[in-house]
């Protein structure tokens, strides 16, 4: 099935018109409690085996100032601020949560996706969500399946991405196109609620405009407002072998960033080079976080994650944590066979 014809910017075909023009088996549920907007939901455990063991980049950065982190504020259900953290803490135990395989691991990430869902639209009417690339993707098949088509309250959703490269929405390296084959195509979200950026502007225009384009889904209420950075209710991230998530990398000025939502890479160390990404307070703002990681490959970085802290830009993907919110990680035996 083909994407659906893009609008640009913040939106697919059916934007409004106030916008700026940018390019839309039973589950296994391990227990855990989420944190949405001050609202905490309970995942009832099944048979999932739950372990918990103890287990330089330099490049031109244009248009982009580097300094320290700022402060948020959680909306949505009052407001409290939260100073943004210089010392983030050892990465807990709980927050680690190990499956048998990637069968077990995909059942339960659908159900709790559902589960943040479903207490976002209670909260406040819909579920602002936002996805990644890579292996993601794949691991969200689940919820193209039942009961979670049926269930799940899909016109409510709108969708976001952490970062993107800076290609036609068609091209093989296109997180639009990957999450559009992969998912969006099955499940029934209008397309005016796929927020993708306009693959017709240069990659500092296109930062810029998906920037202006998410501040003016806050003045709507459909992204949240933390004190001076976008809240949305859900992260989808992967974990790059490096270490790197969104397309935030080890040792890279853009990790330091803190006065744009948005901002633009030319120099990208995995190609290609030219992309656009959420900046760290944004992903920090966040209600909540959901790393996956599978294979192998990931077992030595993840055996860093949840060691000891390193400084802010060292390894992104274990700063990469809500301040106010929650944080869980789903990966399976191989990727936690160095813990």
């Amino acid at each position: 099935m083909a994407a659906p014809m893009i609008r640009a910017c913040c939106s697919a075909a059916n934007a409004r018109p106030t916008l700026p023009f940018c390019s839309p088996t039973p589950p296994l549920r391990p227990s855990n409690l989420l944190s949405h907007s001050g609202i905490s939901v309970n995942s009832r455990r099944s048979s999932v085996s739950v372990v918990r063991r103890g287990v330089g980049w330099r490049g031109v950065l244009r248009g982009v100032a580097v300094s320290g982190l700022g402060s948020w504020a959680l909306s949505g259900v009052g407001r409290r601020t939260v100073s943004m953290a210089s010392s983030l803490g050892k990465l807990k135990r709980e927050e680690l949560q190990v499956y048998d395989d990637a069968e077990q691991l995909n059942a339960s990430l659908a159900a709790h996706v559902a589960d943040v869902a479903k207490a976002a639209i209670e909260a406040r009417g819909l579920f602002s969500v936002v996805l990644s690339g890579g292996s993601l993707i794949k691991s969200l098949g689940k919820l193209c399946e039942s009961p979670y088509l049926e269930s799940i309250d899909w016109a409510r959703w709108h969708v976001f991405w952490a970062d993107e490269r800076v290609v036609k929405k068609d091209h093989p390296d296109s997180n639009y196109k990957l999450a559009w084959d992969g998912l969006l195509s099955k499940v029934p979200i209008p397309p005016g609620q796929l927020y993708a950026i306009n693959d017709a502007l240069s990659t500092e225009a296109a930062a810029e405009d998906y920037e202006t384009c998410i501040k003016q889904l806050t003045k709507t209420g459909v992204v949240g407002t933390a004190d001076g950075y976008p809240r949305f209710d859900l992260l989808l991230l992967g974990m790059g072998p490096d270490g790197h998530c969104c397309s935030l990398f080890p040792h890279h000025p853009l990790v330091q960033v803190k006065d744009k939502w948005i901002a633009p890479i030319t120099d990208s160390p995995k190609p290609p080079p030219e992309r656009i990404t959420f900046t760290m307070p944004v992903v920090q703002a966040a209600a909540n976080i959901t790393f996956v990681a599978n294979g192998e490959g990931k077992a030595e970085m993840l055996a860093k994650i949840f060691g000891e802290e390193l400084p802010l830009g060292d390894l992104p993907s274990q700063s990469a944590r809500p301040l106010n919110g929650k944080l869980i990680w789903f990966v399976d035996k191989p990727a936690a066979s160095k813990l």
